[in-house]
């Protein structure tokens, strides 16, 4: 029997997970409405056509990547934050903000984490042209290490591998070198570091 009690929020809910599983291609009035066990119909009145639907997805994907709170007491520290918390909603919803980027709202998206990012530098002393070339070094840095982490995820298995290619004479006789690049990287620590280095080159000593 079909579902009589049904949400706006409840529809958006399960139309971003059928798009994380499947990609903006796999979603379907029919696919959805199965999914929610309610009647095509019932879709539609609650929030339209597909047309429609993607549309409050994307507008609701663009808001909560705007609820970016930094954190921390240092300028670096609450910086770093905003980078790590918009680099795991980034990381969250691949498919989502291809929609987002699709409908030509990327520069709205990332306006109220560029907004942190300003605050942040003004108050770590930067103004003018050097506080916006900080505002999208950060930016630029998250968007570019999200993308190689979904190149690297979707790669096929390399072989030889890093764990075969690292050998001391590779590392120019630097055994510990080689047994560090021969493990698995650590994207979150990889991150960290790299953000800390490139925040703290930027800011006023």
């Amino acid at each position: 029997m079909p579902r009589t009690s049904l949400t706006r929020e409840e529809i958006l809910d399960a139309a971003a997970v059928l798009v994380k599983q499947h990609g903006p291609a796999g979603l379907s009035m029919r696919k959805l409405a199965a999914e929610l066990g309610t009647a095509v119909t019932s879709i539609y009145w609650h929030v339209g056509n597909r047309e429609s639907l993607v549309d409050a997805l994307v507008e609701r994907t663009v808001r909560e990547l705007g609820a970016i709170v930094p954190r921390g007491s240092a300028p670096a520290d609450r910086i770093v934050s905003v980078a790590r918390t918009l680099r795991r909603e980034l990381r969250a919803r691949p498919h989502l903000i291809a929609m987002v980027h699709e409908r030509g709202l990327t520069e709205r998206m990332f306006l109220p984490a560029q907004q942190a990012l300003v605050h942040e530098v003004h108050a770590a002393g930067l103004r003018g042209a050097r506080a916006a070339e900080a505002v999208r070094a950060v930016q630029f840095q998250v968007v570019g290490y999200v993308l190689l982490e979904r190149n690297r995820d979707r790669a096929p298995v390399q072989s030889p591998g890093e764990s075969d290619l690292w050998t001391a004479p590779v590392a120019e006789h630097d055994p510990a070198l080689a047994r560090a690049l021969a493990r698995p990287a650590d994207p979150e620590r990889l991150f960290a570091v790299s953000m800390r280095a490139l925040v703290e080159s930027l800011l006023p000593a």
